[in-house]
């Protein structure tokens, strides 16, 4: 059974990219007694360390930060105006509700022209997020009292379970920070291969900015990305189009916009979760990116670099939705698959081609041919 005392606590942090603090502390708390050595980087990275017997290194990145927005303007009414901070789908911002983080949590409503003024034209059209404001119900003198310019907005969601699913704000990636601290619960008494770096990102939906600082002083020979990906399973979809569905399992990323994930990392995971009966689909993503294109590309010597993602339904939306036994299997494969690294052949020098790697016997050392 999931801890959803813990997922709730993780999702319900405020954390926008920037401003990760509380989700820090939280995190911090959590880790600080599942590692050998917890640390936080210049950055703001938390990176908990578990020593294996080789010193080769494993970095997995899940980001901390959530959407959201910064106060840059309160006018003469009270109403505060903001910037996005990371991607937001601004059809569904109408009436939320919001906290403005500032000498004291604030709560405000978003709001923007009322429909019954709009021009016929104007109904038909996705309101830009520039037109939208928060309404704090206060004066700008009392404003002013509490909020200042710069301070950061959070959406005001709890989470509850919905079916066998669960519904929160910031499921991206919250999801994946309880994964990974599940995954190092469960790697705790276990004798690991080699040196193990969590690494709890800042920055990543404004540009992958803590990822690629930590990978430059972690410098990882393999890496798993840990994040969300989109589950397009519903009504008015195509086969074609679903990228992952709710409920199938954890998804192994083929490539997403930023990073096509080595082919051997692939199937390493493929055989870990047909070993184990982990339930897993695949993930074709056509646009957006993970930290793992920074743990593929900003090492020193580049490192061999898949994903594992939890599907996702109503992603940088006011409230997301994901299944519980994705989660799970999620959990499942990534500690199997941190566990067993040390089992297969890494190296181009196999026997078989690119096409045939999935049907690569066993080499000499036990391990795998995959080039």
């Amino acid at each position: 059974m999931l801890n959803l005392s813990l997922l709730k606590a993780i999702c319900e942090a405020p954390g926008v990219s920037g401003f990760e603090r509380r989700i820090r502390e939280l995190v911090l708390r959590e880790v600080k007694s599942l590692a050998d050595e917890v640390k936080v980087d210049n950055m703001g990275n938390v990176i908990a360390i578990m020593k294996g017997r080789v010193p080769k290194r494993v970095m997995v990145a899940a980001h901390m930060d959530e959407i959201g927005f910064i106060v840059n303007h309160i006018d003469e009414k009270g109403f505060l105006r903001f910037l996005p901070l990371g991607g937001f789908d601004p059809k569904t911002l109408t009436a939320q509700r919001v906290i403005i983080h500032g000498r004291k949590d604030v709560i405000g409503v978003l709001g923007c022209k009322p429909i019954h003024i709009m021009k016929p034209e104007e109904r038909k059209q996705v309101i830009p997020i520039s037109e939208y404001f928060v309404d704090t119900g206060m004066t700008k003198e009392d404003v002013e009292k509490w909020i200042r310019i710069g301070d950061p907005i959070s959406r005001e969601r709890e989470l509850i379970e919905i079916g066998d699913c669960v519904t929160s704000k910031s499921l991206d990636n919250r999801v994946s920070v309880f994964i990974l601290i599940e995954t190092l619960r469960r790697l705790k008494d276990q004798d690991l291969p080699y040196d193990l770096y969590a690494t709890f990102t800042v920055q990543e939906e404004v540009g992958l900015r803590g990822a690629i600082g930590s990978v430059g002083h972690i410098d990882p020979d393999f890496g798993f990305g840990l994040d969300v990906t989109i589950a397009y399973d519903v009504p008015g979809s195509s086969a074609h189009e679903s990228v992952t569905s709710l409920g199938e399992g954890a998804a192994i990323k083929i490539l997403d916009g930023s990073v096509i994930s080595d082919y051997r990392m692939v199937n390493y995971l493929k055989e870990v979760a047909k070993a184990d009966g982990i339930k897993t689909q695949m993930e074709l993503l056509p646009a957006g990116g993970t930290d793992t294109a920074a743990i593929q590309r900003y090492g020193n010597k580049g490192a061999i670099a898949g994903a594992i993602s939890t599907p996702l339904r109503n992603m940088h939306q006011s409230i997301e939705m994901a299944h519980q036994e994705d989660i799970e299997h999620t959990i499942n494969l990534l500690a199997a698959g941190i566990g067993r690294l040390d089992t297969y052949d890494w190296d181009f020098s196999g026997q078989h081609g690119q096409g045939e790697h999935q049907d690569a016997g066993k080499s000499a050392s036990g391990g795998y041919d995959w080039l």
